[in-house]
């Protein structure tokens, strides 16, 4: 199961989102890969990666693997590396994607890591794709590998547009390249239970009929402490609300995943 989390816009929660429910997934017994697309790193960061190494195993090295009768090329396989938590590996961000983008869209790549992942699929039950805050090639090449998108959502006005334009550009890019991508839901973050407004804008999504995803995350100083010490909430803070909040969003996704065959070991 590949489920890529993405918004285009910035600030909602993407990165917390994505490395939370891999340390989950990993947590329960899953073996879990989390992709780090975003030049950022702040998932690579957040699960103890430093995207400053020298390390030639990132996302920006696969994806940048030349391909040709004379090449050489490392095994997809090799590029998975271990964090400190059990049954979770990353293939961690790198600086050098800012500067790769062109090129790889120029030699039109984007599906490579669609390719990529159906050789990682033999390894993994559960990968997450996180991606950068605006639909570049990056997040298109995601949104083509992923079989399942999570949409944060932090409550403004603004972002209930940037929403609707969201679902907009998915449509099309799942009628060119991926009619099997399936929207899995809306996960509403940082949501205020003590404010009105915040209720509002998620009833006027439902009237619209997006899916939103239940329980809504809690704003918490605790997110913030968890990316401090570099460690997911299920590992800092197992009983903490927000902990418990996740736990039973991912419960949800769950619910509805297929059953997979056993992976490869």
């Amino acid at each position: 199961m590949r489920r890529v989390v993405f918004n285009q816009k910035g600030g909602v929660g993407k990165s917390s989102i994505a490395a939370n429910l891999a340390a989950l997934s990993a947590a329960k017994g899953y073996k879990t890969l989390l992709i780090d697309l975003d030049v950022q790193g702040n998932s690579s960061h957040y699960l103890g990666y430093d995207v400053n190494s020298e390390s030639k195993q990132t996302i920006a090295d696969l994806l940048n693997q030349t391909v040709g009768w004379f090449s050489v090329s490392t095994p997809v396989i090799e590029f998975p590396q271990p964090t400190s938590f059990t049954n979770l590996d990353i293939i961690p961000s790198s600086p050098r994607l800012e500067k790769i983008e062109s090129e790889l869209e120029r030699r039109y790549k984007i599906y490579k890591l669609r390719d990529a992942l159906d050789e990682l699929d033999k390894r993994y039950e559960r990968i997450y794709i996180d991606t950068p805050p605006n639909l570049n090639f990056f997040s298109k090449a995601a949104l083509i590998a992923a079989q399942r998108l999570l949409i944060p959502f932090d409550c403004d006005s603004f972002s209930q547009q940037a929403l609707l334009t969201l679902l907009n550009n998915v449509s099309e890019l799942r009628e060119d390249h991926n009619p099997t991508l399936e929207v899995e839901g809306v996960i509403v973050n940082m949501f205020n239970a003590q404010a009105n407004f915040p209720k509002k804008i998620i009833a006027d999504l439902k009237d619209l009929g997006l899916p939103i995803l239940e329980p809504y995350l809690p704003q918490s100083i605790k997110m913030k402490e968890s990316h401090y010490y570099q460690k997911p909430l299920i590992h800092l803070l197992p009983t903490h609300k927000l902990t418990k909040s996740f736990e039973q969003l991912f419960m949800t996704l769950e619910k509805s995943a297929p059953v997979l065959a056993e992976v490869e070991t």
